[in-house]
């Protein structure tokens, strides 16, 4: 064994607790899980946790647009589409390259700070993102956003093609197809991508039924639903990550349930700009794979997973019911769900997955009382809270540090 590390403390997963345990990471991967009294017996290089910490793995963040985290707290409480069309797009034709990175990189130190350890981005410019990501050490599906209906330079579509070509094969960084929306890619466009995802098994990254107009242009356009259509032109599959789904009819979801493909949940975003949520337990009863998502700074204010598990717990529970959906639903989207989504080795704590964890310090009041670890980590817990995360086996943020980072703040 070389270059081992432990990380030791009480392991949490969808599977359960495992108190005073070591999980040993060699390499990329975690090598094993052993009781924490059998560490000497290791020739291992440096610990880290120790009694009073919580290990989890790596949240999943799987929709994220985090250069938006420069337009934090403009447009507060107006409606998404005055939001999107007439204060958002307009500052975001004006995205130049190095303002772009700088925000890029601010917005995934906020994510990863909180514990996020990969995420699913969306967005213009994605080279500049990708940069940054690579820079920080964080996990990152990338997208270049595409759309030919609306007249915005910055999505063409040919960006997106050269993207994926460029970024397909980097360490830590995965390329994906990223058509806005059902609203603002032409019918013939989305037949070009989902035929090129499928050439190159990519993933297809689109928001889906986010707004009642969006759904209204969809059927006037096309004469059917948001999930239909995407049936009807063959992208509706287990390689789609659609976002959001506030406005899925019963016969959508069980065409989405069927096709395997998965929602990212935004709860906090959408419930502010659109005052509803996702029927998402109504999916994931009929079998969909859930994934949860940040969104954007601009639209939640916050880049932080651990606080979106409580609001998506409690939102859910508005729409379908106290009983109906608890800490461990919301704990599997945000770590497996997710993993699942982005075809990862992830979201467990198992010998031979990647060793994406979070080190998370429960020395604090509001973990008391002990041993209520899965509840107080969805109903208590801070991002804050996060002391330590590791992506391949390294550590990228530690305590309010991040140790790959070159650039200087005082560049940003």
């Amino acid at each position: 064994m070389n270059d081992v590390k432990a990380l030791i403390g009480t392991v949490m997963d969808i599977r359960g607790v495992r108190e005073n345990v070591a999980v040993l990471i060699e390499g990329k991967c975690i090598y094993d899980i052993i009781p924490a009294d059998k560490i000497r017996e290791y020739d291992v290089d440096e610990v880290f946790g120790g009694e009073g910490y919580l290990i989890i793995p790596g949240l999943i963040n799987s929709h994220t647009h985090v250069a938006m985290t420069k337009f934090r707290g403009l447009g507060d409480d107006l409606p998404l589409n005055t939001w999107l069309n007439d204060l958002i797009w307009p500052m975001e034709k004006e995205w130049n390259r190095k303002e772009l990175r700088k925000w890029a990189l601010l917005g995934l130190m906020e994510a990863v700070s909180n514990g996020s350890t990969t995420v699913n981005e969306h967005y213009f410019l994605a080279g500049e993102i990708a940069k940054a990501a690579q820079e920080l050490g964080v996990r990152a599906f990338i997208g270049q956003t595409i759309m030919d209906l609306v007249d915005f330079p910055l999505a063409e579509p040919k960006e997106g093609f050269k993207f994926f070509k460029r970024w397909k094969n980097q360490e830590l960084i995965t390329a994906t197809l990223a058509p806005h929306a059902t609203d603002t890619v032409s019918r013939d466009l989305l037949e070009e991508i989902g035929n090129f995802a499928k050439k190159e098994n990519a993933l297809v990254h689109i928001h889906l039924s986010q707004s009642k107009e969006e759904v209204r242009k969809v059927r006037k356009r096309e004469g059917l639903y948001p999930v239909e259509y995407l049936q009807k032109i063959n992208i509706l599959d287990k390689n789609l990550i659609a976002a959001h789904g506030v406005y899925l009819n019963n016969t959508e979801i069980k065409l989405f349930a069927k096709s395997g493909a998965t929602l990212a949940h935004c709860p906090t975003s959408l419930a502010k700009l659109e005052g509803s949520i996702a029927p998402t337990m109504q999916l994931w009863k009929s079998g969909a794979n859930i994934s949860l998502g940040n969104d954007c700074a601009a639209s939640n204010n916050s880049l932080d997973m651990i606080e979106e598990m409580k609001i998506a717990a409690i939102l859910n529970k508005i729409r379908a019911g106290p009983e109906q959906v608890g800490a461990a639903e919301v704990f599997y989207w945000a770590t497996l769900g997710g993993a699942r989504a982005l075809r990862l080795k992830a979201g467990i704590i198992q010998r031979n997955y990647l060793a994406d964890l979070v080190l998370i310090n429960t020395k604090k009041v509001h973990f008391l009382p002990k041993g209520y670890y899965l509840s107080h980590l969805v109903y208590s817990a801070k991002g804050s809270d996060v002391e330590m995360v590791f992506v391949n086996g390294d550590v990228i943020y530690n305590s309010g540090k991040f140790p790959k980072i070159k650039t200087s703040f005082s560049d940003l």
